[in-house]
């Protein structure tokens, strides 16, 4: 089958609108409010089991803000978060995120999102969030984040309560597959991180918690460092957002790299599986389907112009001249009548010193003016001009050499390169003097090999120069920290979420992956979430709605007054809590007395 070709869609995002809530949101008591926190895409929604209230997230935004600042003497600065940057690549340079790999420590940016997030969906409490918040957050999150992320929910918005909980976690637990609580493998890959969660008996084993540094982000910048490689002429026109189409759409893990690239090779499986991703270009630089007579024709018209434009400058300078001329035969005549007072006042005026004078610019004049109106006369015949075969006879200048006549000289020498000597087109065919050049075909990028390498580096971080292990080095690394009956039961149960994890064979690649590292005749299973990208909302969701009348895994207000930012309440999707722990210091009033008694120094004893 013939290869097919590809436009780009270069979607706009359409801005979110002020969602009004339902009334079920606020009565009997406040909902909780969902928000999936990913350094790719924030979604938020509602957590109320109410069916008049969406189960689904309500927005979904890019975890991106930017701040303009502002024209001199204008407004101040303006910021634009999500989906009201309409296109990110023109404001590329002032794209700022929350996030450093996937956790988040710039808190005014996140500011931004939370406040974009209640104000579109018509979080309408004066002064603060009376409306409990399930947040999502990065597996083994630093307590430093957890700490400032804490303060800013509880200082600056005033919310009554929150939860903290690991957004795999969430979606390992609305795609269980049996009862719960279950364990099992999870892993993650998402925008920045890919991460191998255990999970024995419904809990997170943080301890052998592995992360590999690779994600999304990473492939669609190795993908455009690789076209623009291979295209330098479309240097710019290859970029961030276009690279992600191609992962979305046109991207596959292969089962067995090695052996998908030899397949490459072959001319006939290159022709049939190559996708062609179509630039934008414009039509108008195409100059072959311009026949001879429409050149000819063409040619004309701008000599037409061009005789008409001479014509219009004779008939204005024929007038400056005949009323110059007027005034300076007016100025001979009051010397004729003998009105010399007024005839050496009008000569002042004209600059001039005597009659002489007078009378030599007279007859210049008077020349001048004879010669343009024979011009004029000339010009309204019609005379035709063969383009082709004959170059058009420059029309006369004016032998004065007046200013106008120069700028005449001028006009002609800009449209003599248009009436250049041709030979007659007529001798020899059009197509076999003008090669035909495919202009759509020169704005196209071919996606071979490229369709696999970009995705491969989650499996071969050695691709970009990364000295990390990719995901089954990783995974196989985390089954032998367990005994054999553990691993038997964890590999059971081995299952795949995250954006980057949507990639047209994934899965049957993760299980060669099992398939060769697990003994002879070991059974494995390998499942992939039914939403890799929203069941981990979804997940947090059906949390919200069972936990919502219970203590278990919320965070109140006191919590936080008490034992600090940091502090976190464990559930079955949340991370383990490590708190803090200061070394223990001797009292100084105990080694005060110490010192004064003498016991303090053992050399002097």
């Amino acid at each position: 089958a013939p290869a097919r070709v590809f436009a780009f869609r270069d979607l706009r995002w359409a801005p979110d609108p002020v969602l009004a809530p339902s009334a079920a949101v606020r009565s009997p008591h406040p909902a909780p409010l969902v928000i999936d926190n990913g350094s790719f895409q924030t979604r938020a929604g509602w957590g109320c089991p109410d069916p008049s209230v969406p189960a689904e997230p309500l927005l979904r935004f890019r975890s991106l803000a930017a701040r303009s600042r502002g024209a001199r003497g204008g407004a101040g600065a303006e910021t634009q978060v999500g989906n009201d940057l309409g296109s990110p690549e023109p404001l590329r340079w002032l794209l700022r995120s929350p996030f450093d790999r996937n956790v988040p420590v710039q808190l005014e940016l996140q500011e931004l999102l939370f406040d974009h997030v209640f104000q579109r969906l018509g979080v309408s409490s004066q002064g603060c969030v009376d409306h409990p918040i399930v947040l999502t957050e990065a597996v083994c999150n630093p307590l430093y984040s957890r700490q400032m992320m804490s303060e800013l929910l509880f200082e600056c918005y005033q919310v009554p309560k929150v939860s903290y909980g690991v957004d795999s976690l969430y979606s390992f637990y609305h795609n269980r597959r049996q009862k719960w609580p279950c364990s099992g493998l999870v892993i993650s890959s998402g925008y920045q991180c890919t991460h191998i969660l255990p999970v024995l008996e419904g809990r997170l084993d943080a301890k052998n918690c592995k992360r590999i540094n690779l994600g999304g982000c990473q492939a669609a910048v190795y993908l455009q460092r690789l076209l623009q490689l291979k295209y330098p002429g479309h240097f710019a026109a290859i970029t961030l957002s276009r690279m992600e189409e191609i992962l979305h759409e046109h991207s596959y893990i292969a089962q067995d790299y090695i052996e998908e690239l030899q397949k490459w090779r072959c001319p006939e499986y290159y022709e049939n599986n190559v996708h062609k991703m179509q630039l934008p270009f414009s039509n108008k630089l195409l100059g072959s389907t311009v026949t001879s007579e429409e050149k000819q024709e063409k040619r004309q018209q701008q000599l037409r112009r061009l005789q008409e434009l001479n014509a219009r400058r004779r008939e204005e300078k024929l007038q400056l001249d005949q009323e110059r001329l007027d005034r300076l035969l007016y100025v001979q005549e009051l010397l004729e009548d003998g009105q010399m007072d007024q005839f050496h006042k009008a000569l002042v005026e004209l600059n001039m010193d005597s009659a002489e004078e007078l009378q030599s610019y007279i007859n210049k004049l008077s020349v001048s003016v004879e010669q343009t109106k024979q011009k004029i006369l000339q010009s309204e015949v019609n005379i035709e001009v063969d383009v082709v075969d004959s170059k058009p006879e420059t029309p006369d200048l004016d032998p004065l050499g007046s200013e106008q006549s120069l700028e005449d000289v001028e006009s002609i020498n800009e449209f003599e390169p248009l009436f250049a000597e041709e030979q007659p087109e007529a001798e020899k065919p059009v197509a076999a003097v003008q090669p035909v050049f495919n202009l759509a075909e020169y704005h196209q990028l071919f996606l071979g090999t490229e369709r696999i390498r970009a995705p491969e580096i989650v499996f071969q971080p050695s691709l970009i120069g990364e000295d990390q292990a990719g995901i089954a080095e990783t995974m196989q690394y985390v089954l032998e920290r367990y005994s054999k009956e553990q691993q038997a039961v964890l590999v059971q149960n081995v299952f795949l979420t995250g954006g980057n994890t949507m990639y047209p064979g994934l899965k049957a690649r993760v299980q060669k992956e099992l398939l060769e590292m697990r003994p002879f005749q070991s059974s494995f299973q390998v499942h992939l979430a039914s939403s890799p990208v929203l069941d981990a909302w979804y997940g947090a969701r059906d949390w919200a709605v069972e936990y919502m009348n219970r203590e278990e895994g919320w965070i109140t207000r006191k919590d936080y007054e008490e034992k600090g930012g940091e502090y976190l309440k464990e559930h079955c999707a949340s991370n383990v809590y490590v708190p803090i722990r200061l070394p223990k210091q001797a009292p100084r009033a105990a080694e005060a007395s110490g010192r004064a008694s003498g016991t303090g120094n053992p050399c002097e004893q």
